[in-house]
């Protein structure tokens, strides 16, 4: 019997009272937070309803439509991660095996797991930026970054996001199956979605596509943004598609789609026990943030490309699918808006973000004090005009930091001094020394004592 793909969700073709008030929720929040276009989709597990605003690319005026496909950045993570965890269904790997069985490349750090790879948890820096990795190949890049000396910690011991793990994860889909990563993303995910495939650098792409734009502060006007992304990289971000195709795979991540197994879809969702995300999420999983409200966890993944900012979260609990895509910077303000009103409009409370703990009173922590690395990235931890402690990464204007008791800190807005989630210090347990510091789920290890 013939193979039929699946339809992706579509909403409901007569607008209800709900539609209507997202409607208008979504253009209200694109005006104030000077988003040019966004998408909402909203699957409550017996009714799909879908609104979208504005324009797709404001240098030619074209409106966003349901079908837009927005780079997603980020998010393309978890779909690599998907196609690994199908690969091992099938029996062509094991998540817990050395992923140096697969790639040579990686034999210099025997230790990491493919199931590290997917969940942070291998040690491995960020990478270079997209424009050095444009110069070398993917055997080449991982040979270079993934080495026992760039090694952050212990594989399987802590947490820290990694672009240069998930162009591993791409590169092992390669190796297992033959194919180029977006053949096979077209061929075993995409497609069986019902979804259109649409990538970074498609000369001709076969749908309407947004550009991500950058706010011009002094003009207040929104410019469309070159993509910035290397070829090797794209396992990491380079898939565009809109908020009713995440829906799609929202439900195949909480088992309501054929594509997942639902021991597969349950397998991405479980807590590594060592990863320990920060300001990114409340846990992770194969490929997979994991965000905890109200007794219940989400899961899900946050993309951001040049001048998007797009979003995922399903409730396997409720059956609840919300995805988000807007194609400016300030879509991740507008994002934390829309989710408050969703609880307001429709009782369903979507965690935009890792949950708030009080952390108690801000403390001093003069031992924090030194510089940090990440691969190429330098953290830098000093004594600002204040005497308080404040970062720079890589030689940038010092950002304030308060630091608590339980060694995670917040950073101070240069703009509105409000404290911003920031991440986490460690003790080696040990020496009680402060040996690592994560910002943004980047973990960077200490390399010196002075400020």
């Amino acid at each position: 019997m013939p193979y039929t793909i699946p339809a992706a969700p579509t909403a409901s073709p007569t607008p209800s009272l709900l539609h209507r008030e997202l409607q208008d929720l979504l253009d209200t929040l694109a005006r104030t937070h000077r988003v040019p276009g966004a998408q909402l989709a909203l699957d409550t597990g017996t009714d799909v309803i879908a609104v979208h605003t504005g324009t797709a690319d404001t240098a030619t005026g074209t409106p966003f439509t349901a079908d837009t496909a927005v780079p997603l950045g980020s998010l393309t993570k978890p779909c690599t991660a998907a196609l690994v965890m199908l690969l091992a269904d099938d029996g062509d790997l094991d998540p817990d095996e050395p992923a140096a069985a697969h790639l040579p490349e990686l034999s210099g750090i025997p230790d990491v797991t493919i199931r590290h790879l997917l969940s942070h948890t291998g040690g491995l820096p960020t990478g270079p930026d997209s424009d050095t990795a444009a110069t070398t190949t993917a055997a080449r890049y991982l040979a270079a970054v993934c080495t026992a000396r760039d090694a952050l910690f212990a594989p399987g011991t802590d947490f820290s996001y990694s672009n240069a793990g998930y162009v591993a994860a791409g590169r092992l889909v390669e190796t297992v199956t033959g194919m180029p990563w977006p053949e096979a993303m077209r061929v075993l995910l995409l497609e069986p979605l019902g979804v259109v495939p649409a990538f970074v650098g498609d000369a001709a792409p076969a749908r309407p596509v947004a550009a991500g734009h950058a706010l011009n502060t002094a003009t207040g006007q929104a410019r469309p943004a070159r993509q910035n992304l290397a070829p090797l990289e794209a396992p990491a971000g380079a898939l565009l598609a809109s908020a009713l195709d995440l829906t799609a795979f929202g439900n195949a991540l909480i088992g309501r789609a054929d594509l997942l197994p639902p021991a597969v879809a349950k397998e991405m969702r479980r807590p590594e026990p060592a990863a320990r995300p920060g300001a990114l999420a409340d846990g992770w999983g194969a490929g997979l943030a994991l965000y905890e409200r109200d007794d219940r966890v989400w899961c899900g993944h946050d993309g951001n490309a040049q001048g998007t900012s797009c979003h995922l979260r399903a409730d396997p609990e409720s059956a609840v699918v919300v995805a988000f895509t807007g194609n400016a910077g300030g879509a991740t303000a507008l994002w934390r808006d829309l989710t408050e009103e969703l609880g307001r409009l429709t009782g369903i409370r979507v965690p935009a973000g890792a949950r708030t703990v009080d952390r108690g009173r801000p403390v001093a922590l003069p031992d924090c004090v030194g510089t940090y690395r990440n691969g190429t990235t330098t953290y830098r931890v000093a004594p600002g005009a204040d005497g308080a402690p404040a970062l720079s990464v890589d030689g940038d204007l010092p950002i304030p930091l308060v630091c608590y008791a339980d060694l995670t800190c917040d950073l101070s807005d240069p703009d509105t001094g409000r404290p911003q989630p920031g991440g986490r210090f460690h003790r080696d347990p040990a020496t009680g020394r402060v040996d690592r510091v994560q910002i943004s789920g980047r973990t960077a290890r200490r390399i010196t004592d002075d400020g």
